[in-house]
């Protein structure tokens, strides 16, 4: 049991429900904390942050736990959105989940929630963490880690994962039995915190795009027409519009020119990699070794891959298809999350 006081993220549904719940339960001083990141509706797609307001609060009262609602707009646009807006307009693919970790529930939730009298804080993340070392989680399908390798070791030693060691349907089924309002609340998909909104429909509000031509990357001959180079990403294969014939894969891109290059053969060399280069280098504690054997994943849910790191280039043991520039590749010894960076 312990006495410390914990302010839990709440993000109206049923993992952040749940973390709230334990941590009552084993004694800790608790209050809920919805992070107010994101308010603004779009053309056709209203954002469910009232919703979950609502949901979050519920869940406090029904626990019996203070509740507070920290306003974080302007620097998630500014820290989160702007940096994405950016990344895409450069033809990178960007993963805003990873920056918002960074930058704001890590970051500015941490130092208000310190602030404010917290001795820690909580998320649902499914991940764990021991004295300030980051571990996978116990269920390999949600584990989260990908998402927070750029969390500081100083940030980790103030915050817990009380998920870290349960599965999904485990938790599903230990909300259902507190009776936890939010524990049929189906999961929310999309950009972190703005809701079930497609990139394309939500870089469409902020960018100006034009129609290009799609490119045949072997015969250099268009077979198509997009509706702007910034929605297309290496490996692609939805959204092309290129009909007849065997299906076809994003291979590049040229942003001054806007026109995307495509091919039908998945063996093209301009689709894999067996080495790649690391920009913006993070570790969490001790930088490893040159040349030390390590793991990294090169997306969320995708396996494990044997590499070597020497500096800022990681040599792949197995050759990787669409690996996409400004994506994260992020670094494992085993269990243990070392850091990772940005894909060149």
């Amino acid at each position: 049991m312990s006495t410390a006081k914990v302010y839990v993220g709440m993000s109206g549904g049923v993992d952040s429900s749940l973390t709230a719940a334990l941590l009552v339960e084993q004694g800790y001083d608790v209050t809920g904390v919805y992070m107010k990141n994101w308010t603004q509706d779009l053309p056709g797609m209203k954002c469910p942050w009232a919703d979950d307001l609502a949901d979050a609060k519920r869940v406090a009262v029904q626990l019996g736990i203070d509740f507070k609602v920290f306003d974080f707009q302007n620097e998630y646009k500014h820290k989160v959105v702007d940096y994405m807006i950016e990344e895409y307009k450069k033809g990178r693919t960007p993963n805003p989940d990873i920056m918002c970790n960074q930058e704001v529930k890590f970051k500015l939730f941490l130092d208000a929630a310190i602030e404010d009298g917290a001795d820690m804080i909580a998320t649902g993340h499914y991940a764990q963490v021991q004295d300030g070392v980051l571990k996978r989680a116990v269920d390999d399908n949600k584990d989260q880690t990908y998402f927070l390798y750029r969390i500081t070791h100083k940030a980790l030693e103030k915050t817990l994962f009380p998920l870290g060691g349960m599965k999904k349907p485990q938790v599903r089924i230990e909300a259902e039995k507190r009776n936890l309002f939010t524990a049929a609340k189906k999961e929310s998909m999309g950009i972190c915190f703005v809701g079930s909104v497609g990139i394309r429909e939500f870089l469409g509000q902020y960018v100006n795009t034009n129609p290009g031509a799609i490119i045949d990357f072997q015969t250099k001959k268009e077979v198509g027409q997009h509706d702007g180079a910034i929605f297309f990403t290496l490996g692609q294969r939805h959204g092309l519009s290129v009909g007849g014939g065997l299906p076809y894969y994003v291979v590049g891109k040229d942003m001054d020119k806007n026109e995307v290059y495509v091919t039908r053969d998945l063996n093209d060399r301009e689709l894999w990699r067996e080495e790649v280069e690391l920009s913006d280098l993070h570790w969490i504690g001790k930088q490893p070794a040159d040349g030390q054997k390590l793991q990294v994943r090169m997306r969320h849910r995708a396996p494990l891959i044997n590499t070597e790191l020497h500096g800022k280039k990681l040599i792949l043991m197995e050759p990787q298809r669409a690996i996409a520039a400004g994506q994260s590749a992020v670094l494992y010894d085993g269990e243990v999350v070392l850091g990772g960076g940005i894909l060149t």
